[in-house]
C-alpha cells in the first residue's frame, strides 16, 4: 500500500546522527534507526532543530514531542506496519499524531508552554465514552447497525467533516488537536479519529465483530468502517494500515508546508529544484508567465525569510516532517526531498550528503523506472552545483539564506 513497504534501504544500518546530543535524532538513544543497505557517513545528521537552537531559539518543546515521536516509532515492528490501525497495539497513533502536532506548534507559535498532548488524548477518548452514553445500544446490535450509528455519531452528531481544500490542504486539517477542537479535517486524521473510537471500544470489551477502516479514493469522500468478515479481495487495498497512516499524515504535512506551492502537477521535489535552477526548462517554453515566476518568488520569500502565508509553505514544517519520514523509514525519496530543502536553507553540505545517499540506494540504482528523468537529472545538476559550492571554503557555512529558519515574520 505505501513506497515504505518494500524499500531495499529499510535493510541495512543506515543511522541517522545529530551533533546535539538531545537532538530530533536522539531517538538514536531509544531505538529508532533508519536502515539501509550502505552505511552513511557518521556526520551525516537532522538539521533543524541545532539550526535554531545556534538562533537563539528555544527548541526545548520541540526536542521534546520529537522525542515522544521516536519512542513510538521505534515500537514499530514490521508486520505492525501492516496491521489495521483498529488492531493495531504497538503504535499509540493518537499520541504519535499529538507528539507530531506538538513539535511543530512549537517551532511556530512561540508559545511558553507545550501542547498538552495529555489534554487532547483525554479529547479523544471522550469521543469513546460519548459514543457509549449515546449509542449503547447499538454495541449489542449487529454491526451493521453498529457503524450505522458510529457514522451518524461521528459524522452528524459531532459534525467531524473532510477538508473541501484539494490542492492547499488547510493547515488545521492536518494537526489532529486542530481536528479534534474545529472537527475539520483531512482524510488521515478522520480516519485516525474514527479507528480510535473502535479500538477504544474494542479494548474495552464492548465490540464482539472486528471492523476494518477503508479510506476512500475520492477527494470529498470520508473514511468508513465495514465488518472485516465482509471484506473481499478489492477491499484491500483500502484498508488503512499503520504504516499508511503514519505516512500519509506526515507527507500531508509535507506537501501542505512546502514552500514551493505553485504548479501542482509537478512533485514537489521539481517544483524545489526548479526554484534552484536545476530542472531542464527547455521542454518547458509554453509555460505561462506566473508559472515561470513562481519559482523564483518561492526562491526569494526564502531569501528573505518572510513566511506571507501558509499557502506559500513553511520551511521549517516541511523540514520537520521530512526528518520525521526519514525516521519512520519512508522511501528513498525523503533523502531526496530533504536534500533539496537543505539546499534552499544554504546547508550546502549537509544537502550533498543526503542527495548522495539518495543516489546510492538500492531502490533508485535497482528501479530507475521509478524515477522520472526530469527528477533524475534535476538530482544530477543539483549535486554539481553543490560540489561546485563546496570547493570554496567561505560556502562550506549555511549562507544567509539560512535566515529562512527563523528570521520571519508570524503568519498569524
Amino acid at each position: 500500500m505505501s513506497g515504505g513497504l518494500a524499500s531495499p534501504w529499510i535493510l541495512g544500518t543506515f543511522v541517522v546522527q545529530s551533533s546535539s546530543s538531545s537532538s530530533v535524532a536522539s531517538c538514536d538513544r531509544g531505538g529508532a534507526v533508519c536502515r539501509s543497505q550502505l552505511r552513511a557517513p557518521k556526520d551525516l545528521k537532522f538539521v533543524l532543530h541545532d539550526a535554531l537552537d545556534s538562533s537563539g531559539f528555544n527548541t526545548t518543546y520541540a526536542r521534546e514531542a520529537r522525542e515522544g515521536f521516536c519512542s513510538q516509532i521505534k515500537k514499530l515492528s514490521k508486520i505492525g506496519r501492516e496491521t489495521s490501525i483498529t488492531i493495531n497495539g504497538e503504535v499509540d497513533l493518537g499520541k504519535t499524531a499529538l507528539y507530531i502536532a506538538a513539535e511543530d506548534d512549537s517551532l511556530i507559535s512561540h508559545s511558553s508552554v507545550p501542547l498538552p498532548v495529555d489534554s487532547f488524548i483525554g479529547r479523544l477518548d471522550g469521543l469513546s465514552t460519548g459514543y457509549c452514553s449515546r449509542y449503547g445500544s447499538s454495541l449489542t446490535s449487529s454491526p451493521d447497525v453498529f457503524l450505522e450509528c458510529l457514522e451518524r455519531y461521528m459524522y452528524v452528531d459531532k459534525g467531524f467533516r473532510r477538508t473541501k481544500s484539494s490542492n492547499h490542504l488547510e493547515h488545521r486539517a492536518v494537526y489532529l488537536h486542530s481536528v479534534l477542537t474545529h472537527r475539520v479535517g483531512s482524510m488521515s486524521m478522520l480516519s485516525l479519529i474514527y479507528s480510535e473510537i473502535v479500538k477504544t471500544l474494542r479494548l474495552w470489551g464492548l465490540l464482539e465483530f472486528d471492523i476494518e477502516v477503508s479510506s476512500p479514493n475520492d477527494s470529498y469522500g470520508s473514511p468508513r468502517g465495514y465488518l472485516k468478515q465482509k471484506t473481499t479481495e478489492s477491499d484491500q487495498q483500502h484498508i488503512v494500515t499503520t504504516e499508511f497512516l503514519l505516512l500519509k499524515i506526515l507527507r500531508d504535512l509535507k506537501n501542505a508546508f512546502w514552500p514551493f506551492q505553485l504548479d501542482q502537477s509537478k512533485s514537489p521535489f521539481l517544483r524545489a529544484a526548479e526554484a534552484a535552477h536545476c530542472s531542464d526548462r527547455s521542454a518547458n517554453v509554453d509555460k505561462s508567465g506566473l508559472e515561470l515566476a513562481s519559482a523564483k518568488a518561492g526562491r526569494h520569500r526564502l531569501e528573505r525569510g518572510v513566511w506571507t502565508s501558509v499557502r506559500f509553505g513553511d520551511i521549517r514544517r516541511a523540514l520537520s516532517a521530512c526528518e520525521r519520514l526519514i525516521i519512520l523509514e519512508a522511501d528513498s525519496t525523503e533523502l531526496r526531498d530533504y536534500g533539496v530543502l537543505l539546499y534552499h536553507c544554504g546547508f550546502y553540505k549537509e544537502s550533498l550528503q543526503y542527495l548522495k545517499l539518495y543516489q546510492d540506494t538500492e531502490e533508485v540504482k535497482q528501479s530507475p523506472d521509478l524515477l522520472t528523468k526530469m527528477e533524475e537529472e534535476a538530482v544530477e545538476k543539483l549535486i554539481i552545483r553543490l560540489n561546485l559550492i563546496l570547493m570554496e571554503d567561505d560556502w562550506t557555512r549555511p549562507s544567509s539564506i539560512a535566515s529562512s529558519l527563523y528570521n520571519n515574520t508570524d503568519p498569524w
